[in-house]
């Protein structure tokens, strides 16, 4: 969390968005990519959907403004693209889960990689294919010479060095999730001042947000271990596995049952009070129907912020709105559908094919 502040607080957002602006603005559609782009590369470096919405959302929609985009494509693209960012690491959604279920932060962190990265490539080929047949939805922006696409990229450095330093750091078993995120935070505090884009006001703003969002975190943890606490001397979660493993039907019927609660819950509330209250009843369950617990991680992060952007509450949705308060929420929602149901596509392949989520982990250093 401190990591990602410095780095919002740097400005990076703005040279990330400048980058993939370059590299894509002048083809069909090329802000709303750009900005799904940059939503992705932002995310590796935050890990939290709404902070990558309400910053993308002050940064791209304004240029998509000025191009004339269609209003639904542009603020559905940020919608859409803030998503990514609890599924690429580093994620806050899969530290708490791998807190939850005991299972390594690590492999989760690498389990979201090839996932994330299908989604980022999905949601642009469909901006593109959607302004390719209607251009009026997405006129081309400038094109850019070789040159200047290069020195775009030489600003968003420091994040591509941030995200290599961490998440390198942790697949090659240098040092332990804990470890880097403090690394993280460090490296990217030095990297803002090197680049003068620190001063005092700016470092005691991450500081306090930091703590902010570390203590409502704390509290939400306070209150679950409590139920957990409750849960376990009623083992009611023990009876419900039980009970669920002893139906007849599918295994994969339950698991489609169980990820869509966690759509239906994703649309009401906040990602992570959505895994922190439910795990402890659904994880035995999932044990024992004999799913990979890292498997269905990615599987319920990608769930829940499937949630996020899903009517009638989706709380991306309502980020977008404070970004844009002259958009009605429902023009929102019209524009995010088309990338819902690319989302919706991700999860089918990683139901289908568990080693997209899998292949990394299992060639982790120390596995």
């Amino acid at each position: 969390m401190l990591m990602g502040l410095f780095v919002a607080n740097a400005g990076f957002s703005k040279d990330i968005y400048k980058a993939t602006y370059k590299w894509l603005g002048h083809s069909p559609g090329g802000l709303a990519s750009a900005t799904i782009s940059a939503c992705g590369a932002f995310a590796a470096v935050v890990g939290d959907s709404l902070t990558g919405v309400i910053t993308m959302g002050t940064i791209g929609l304004p240029e998509m403004k000025k191009y004339k985009y269609d209003i639904k494509l542009a603020t559905g693209s940020i919608c859409a693209g803030g998503t990514i960012g609890i599924l690429i690491p580093p994620s806050i959604g899969f530290i708490i889960y791998g807190i939850i279920v005991e299972e390594s932060i690590g492999k989760l962190f690498i389990a979201g990689i090839i996932p994330g990265i299908i989604l980022t490539v999905l949601m642009i080929v469909s901006v593109y294919v959607r302004c390719r047949i209607n251009p009026a939805l997405g006129p081309r922006g400038p094109i850019s010479s070789f040159r200047e696409k290069l020195i775009s990229m030489k600003d968003s450095f420091g994040v591509v060095f941030l995200f290599l330093l961490v998440i390198g750091g942790i697949y090659f078993g240098f040092f332990t999730p804990t470890e880097a995120g403090a690394i993280g935070a460090f490296g990217a505090l030095v990297v803002g001042l090197v680049m003068n884009r620190f001063n005092f006001r700016s470092f005691r703003e991450s500081v306090v947000g930091a703590i902010g969002l570390a203590a409502m975190i704390f509290f939400i943890f306070i209150y679950a271990t409590a139920i957990t606490q409750f849960l376990a001397v009623t083992q009611l979660p023990i009876m419900l596995a039980d009970f669920v493993a002893g139906l007849e039907t599918h295994r994969y019927l339950t698991l489609c049952l169980i990820l869509f609660s966690y759509l239906i819950l994703g649309c009401i509330m906040n990602a992570l009070p959505v895994v922190i209250l439910t795990l402890p009843i659904i994880y035995p369950t999932i044990k024992a129907l004999g799913f990979d617990s890292i498997w269905f991680g990615v599987l319920l992060v990608m769930m829940v912020e499937i949630g996020q952007i899903t009517p009638p509450i989706g709380m991306s949705v309502f980020g977008m709105s404070g970004v844009a308060p002259d958009v009605p929420m429902y023009t929102i929602f019209k524009g995010v559908f088309p990338f819902w149901l690319v989302m919706l596509a991700v999860v089918i392949l990683v139901i289908l094919f568990p080693h997209l989520a899998l292949f990394l982990p299992n060639l982790m250093m120390g596995n």
